[in-house]
C-alpha cells in the first residue's frame, strides 16, 4: 500500500444549485412574488450573517447557462448545520419557485502535500504556518464577484493511477502544480474541499476572481500541468457572479446584478468565527469593488494622485505609477515589543514567499516614536489586501496606514548608501525641526528596517493634501532632494495614502 498524505479538515461545504421555475414565477400573483423575495432576502441575509452557527460563511451567486440559475454556497462547522440550511431554504416561499438541480457536499481540507511540518507532532509549528493552514480550512469567501465551481477526481486507470504513485512523486507533482497556480496570485483565489465518502466526486474546486478571464486562463494553463494532464478528471463546470441578498428582487426581475453601490460593500468582512483568517487561495484573499459602485470618487482620487505624481516627478522624485501598473503596499502600525512583532512576521513572511506576487515584507522601527511598522509589498492590490488580513492579527496593531484622518504620505523607500546612513539620519533631524513649524503638519517619523538599517521610509501625517504639497514645494525640501542625490542609492519613492 502506498503512503497516503495526512489531512486536516475544517468546515463542511454545501454547493446548493437551484433552477428557477420561470413559468410559475411569471404566472404567480404579485403578492406571492413579493413574499418570495422577502423571505428569500431574509434567508440569504441571515445565513450570510451566520446567525445559525458560531462560525462559517455563506454567499449567493447568479449562475450562467442552463445547468442552474442560482448557487447558494454555505460553509459551516458540521453537516447538521448544512442540512438545516438546505431544508430551511425549501421552507421559504422562494423555495416553492425553485428546484435543486445539483449539489455538492464536501469538507475543506489541507494535506501533507502542503506542509509535512504541520502534521509532525514532534516539530514545533510556527504561528505563521498555523494561520496559513487555518486560512485554508476556515476560509473567508473572497469579495471578488465571479465564481467557478467544478468537481474532480484523480485518475485510477489500469495504466495511469494516481494512487499507485509513491508519496514523494505525488508531492513533487503537487508542488509543480502549485508553482504554476501561483502565477495568478492575487487574481484568483480558491477553496479546495474533499468529498471522499461525502459525494460522487473526490474533490470540489471553487475559484473566485474579479475577472472571469483569469479563471479561464488558470484552468487552461493547469490543463498542461502533469498533475492535471495525466491524472486529472473533471465534472461539469459552473460559472456565476456574486450578488448581495438585497439584490434578489432585481435578479428575479431580470436586472443586472449586483446593482449600485451595495455591490461594492455587501461582502466585505463576511467571515464569521474565532479565527478571522484570510482565504486559502492561490494568492490569498482579494478585494475588488463591484463595477457599479463608487467609481466617481475613485476617478477623482486617481486624478489627484496623477497631479501629485507629476509635481513630484518635476522634483526628480518617483511617486509610483497608477494602480494596476505598480506594486501595492499595506502598512500596519503596532505598539507591541518589536522583537515579538518581528518573530511573528518572520513566520508569516515564510508563507508569503510561497506566492509569486509577494515582493517584500519587513518590520520597521520608528526613530522618534515607539511604533513599529509592518510593511508588506505585493504585485497586486488584492494580494496586499489579503496580507493585511493576516497581519492585522499581529500583536499590538493600532492602525493601518491610510485609515488615519487627514492626509498621509510615506517615502517608500529611501535606500541610503551605507557610508551615508548616519548623515541621512542627522539630516532628517533638521528636516524634522522644519516640519514642526509647517502649517498643517501633525506627525512625522523616520522608520528604519530592522534587518537593513540602510532601508527606511518617512511616514508623515498632514491636516490636508494642500498642506503636504506646500512642504514638497518648499525650498527646504528641494534642497534636501538635491543633497539626497549624493547619499541615496536610488531615487526616493513616495506613496500617498489618502
Amino acid at each position: 500500500m502506498t503512503e497516503p498524505p495526512q489531512t486536516d479538515e475544517g468546515w463542511f461545504v454545501l454547493h446548493d444549485f437551484r433552477t428557477v421555475d420561470w413559468d410559475a414565477w411569471r404566472d404567480a400573483a404579485e403578492r406571492d412574488r413579493d413574499r418570495a423575495v422577502s423571505e428569500g432576502v431574509e434567508y440569504l441575509s441571515s445565513h450570510e450573517a451566520v446567525e445559525d452557527a458560531d462560525e462559517g460563511t455563506s454567499a449567493v451567486f447568479s449562475v450562467l447557462g442552463d445547468k442552474a440559475d442560482l448557487l447558494v454556497l454555505h460553509l459551516r462547522p458540521s453537516l447538521d448545520h448544512l442540512s438545516t440550511a438546505e431544508r430551511r431554504f425549501e421552507g421559504t416561499e422562494l423555495g416553492r419557485f425553485t428546484d435543486q438541480t445539483d449539489s455538492f457536499v464536501s469538507v475543506t481540507e489541507v494535506s501533507g502535500y502542503v506542509s509535512d511540518a504541520y502534521f509532525d507532532e514532534d516539530e514545533e509549528v510556527d504561528e505563521g504556518l498555523v494561520s496559513y493552514i487555518e486560512g485554508k480550512i476556515k476560509p473567508e469567501l473572497p469579495a471578488d464577484e465571479y465564481v467557478c465551481f467544478y468537481p474532480m477526481n484523480k485518475r485510477r486507470g489500469e495504466t495511469v493511477n494516481w494512487y499507485d504513485l509513491p508519496f514523494d512523486e505525488r508531492a513533487e507533482l503537487m508542488k509543480g502544480h502549485g508553482t504554476t497556480a501561483r502565477k495568478w496570485g492575487g487574481k484568483v483565489d480558491q477553496i479546495i474541499s474533499s468529498a471522499l465518502g461525502l459525494d460522487d466526486w473526490e474533490w470540489g474546486v471553487t475559484l473566485f476572481a474579479a475577472d472571469a478571464v483569469d479563471i479561464k486562463d488558470i484552468v487552461y494553463e493547469l490543463r498542461f500541468d502533469d498533475a492535471t494532464s495525466k491524472y486529472g478528471e473533471f465534472g461539469s463546470f459552473y460559472i456565476g457572479r456574486r450578488f448581495p441578498p438585497t439584490d434578489l428582487g432585481a435578479y428575479l426581475r431580470g436586472e443586472t446584478v449586483p446593482t449600485g453601490e451595495e455591490a461594492s460593500h455587501h461582502h466585505e468582512g463576511e467571515h464569521h468565527g474565532s479565527g478571522d483568517h484570510g482565504g486559502g487561495g492561490h494568492g490569498g484573499d482579494g478585494h475588488h469593488d463591484g463595477e457599479d459602485g463608487h467609481h466617481g470618487d475613485d476617478e477623482s482620487d486617481e486624478t489627484d494622485e496623477e497631479s501629485i505624481r507629476g509635481e513630484l516627478e518635476d522634483l526628480d522624485i518617483y511617486a509610483g505609477k497608477p494602480h494596476g501598473e505598480d506594486v501595492y503596499a499595506t502598512v500596519l502600525y503596532s505598539e507591541a515589543n518589536p522583537d515579538e512583532v518581528a518573530e511573528e512576521v518572520d513566520g508569516l513572511r515564510g508563507n508569503f514567499e510561497h506566492y509569486g506576487s509577494h515582493v517584500k515584507t519587513a518590520v520597521y522601527e520608528g526613530t522618534y516614536t515607539d511604533r513599529v511598522a509592518v510593511v508588506s509589498i505585493w504585485e497586486t492590490a488584492s494580494a496586499a489586501e489579503t496580507a493585511a488580513g493576516f497581519l492585522a492579527d499581529l500583536p499590538g496593531i493600532v492602525s493601518r496606514a491610510g485609515e488615519e484622518s487627514g492626509f498621509g504620505t510615506m517615502g517608500m523607500f529611501y535606500t541610503v548608501k551605507p557610508d551615508h546612513q548616519e548623515d541621512f539620519v542627522d539630516r532628517f533631524d533638521t528636516i524634522g525641526d522644519l516640519l514642526e513649524e509647517m502649517d498643517g503638519h501633525q506627525e512625522t517619523d523616520l522608520m528604519m528596517n530592522r534587518e537593513d538599517e540602510n532601508d527606511m521610509f518617512i511616514a508623515s501625517q498632514w491636516r490636508s493634501k494642500d498642506d503636504a504639497m506646500g512642504f514638497f514645494r518648499s525650498e527646504a525640501f528641494r534642497d534636501t532632494v538635491k543633497w539626497g542625490r549624493d547619499v541615496l542609492a536610488d531615487r526616493p519613492r513616495h506613496v500617498f495614502l489618502a
